[in-house]
């Protein structure tokens, strides 16, 4: 696959880019019925995209053979109606290896997520990227955060990269992001992806779309899809007092809550997926369940999104 057909298809999404979480059954084993039935829902609740054994999906904690099945399984649920991009890391030989998993469970592109513990240089991730990238016929999308932060000047080189389509940002540092985009703006022809990939990144896509960017991950939408749809609406149409509303009284409130534990941008979100109705598992260690009480607190929280919803019906 050549990689324009994945960034046209990203470049003007149709509704939040779902990053659906990876169930387990009660053996701890992943169940791909569960996931398929997950994966399902958010393609027809209006998914543009999937992003499949990502960091909302747990892709530190899957075996390689986990891995695969459950790409291989939103694959089978997308049943190509969105693209289904396929996380990959750790070091070069591993990321590259998964890459070739991705590719044979017929994914549509990778996520290259940050090499393993190490602190690299700039030579060094540029030299990693791209030979992820050289490995595989899958498009493939760098993600900055933790230990992999980028210079215009590297984010230029990988815009040059074959195969390299676009920059997801975790880090959030938008002087960083503005000066990035300026740069490859100027130096390297044709259209570059940029995405907003920080958790909840609906808190932060305000100030992103000012800079430019318009595509960002919704955790959010695994478990309230419907609220993640008004708020995606609400941006493309400029409807800054729909977003406001939900920034307020949901988005703001949620990210004050994942806040208080580590991990929660994973465990908290499938809590909220468990409250919808659909048993996708706990955490697998060494991330952890969120408390009782910080469970009731989201399923509250919930309630009161919806309650947003009909007020600006």
């Amino acid at each position: 696959m050549s990689p324009a057909p994945l960034a046209a298809r990203l470049s003007i999404p149709s509704g939040p880019l779902f990053f659906p979480v990876t169930a387990y059954g009660p053996d701890g084993s992943v169940a791909l019925d569960v996931y398929r039935a997950h994966v399902r829902a958010g393609v027809e609740a209006g998914a543009a995209a999937v992003f499949a054994c990502c960091g909302t999906g747990e892709f530190h904690a899957l075996t390689p053979e986990e891995f695969q099945a459950c790409v291989r399984a939103a694959v089978e649920a997308a049943e190509g109606r969105v693209p289904v991009v396929a996380g990959a890391g750790y070091g070069t030989a591993l990321a590259r290896r998964y890459a070739g998993l991705a590719e044979e469970a017929r994914a549509d592109g990778l996520l290259a997520m940050p090499p393993y513990l190490v602190l690299a240089g700039q030579e060094g991730l540029l030299r990693h990227y791209r030979e992820l990238a050289a490995s595989t016929s899958l498009p493939t999308i760098v993600y900055q955060r933790d230990n992999a932060v980028f210079t215009p000047r590297t984010v230029v080189e990988l815009a040059r990269t074959d195969g390299v389509i676009g920059f997801k940002d975790g880090l959030g540092d938008l002087d960083l992001m503005q000066r990035i985009v300026s740069t490859v703006r100027t130096e390297v022809p044709g259209d570059f992806l940029y995405f907003n990939g920080l958790p909840t990144a609906e808190q932060t896509q305000l100030a992103y779309r000012g800079i430019g960017i318009s595509l960002y991950s919704s955790a959010v939408f695994c478990f309230v899809p419907e609220i993640a749809l008004a708020f995606h609406r609400a941006l493309g149409t400029g409807d800054d007092t729909t977003a406001h509303r939900l920034l307020d009284g949901f988005y703001r409130p949620f990210v004050e809550l994942r806040a208080q534990g580590r991990g929660y941008a994973v465990s908290l979100v499938k809590a909220g997926v468990r409250l919808r109705g659909l048993d996708v598992g706990e955490v697998r260690p060494p991330l952890h369940e969120p408390s009782e009480d910080h469970v009731k607190q989201l399923a509250r929280l919930i309630d009161h999104g919806y309650e947003l919803l009909r007020e600006g019906a």
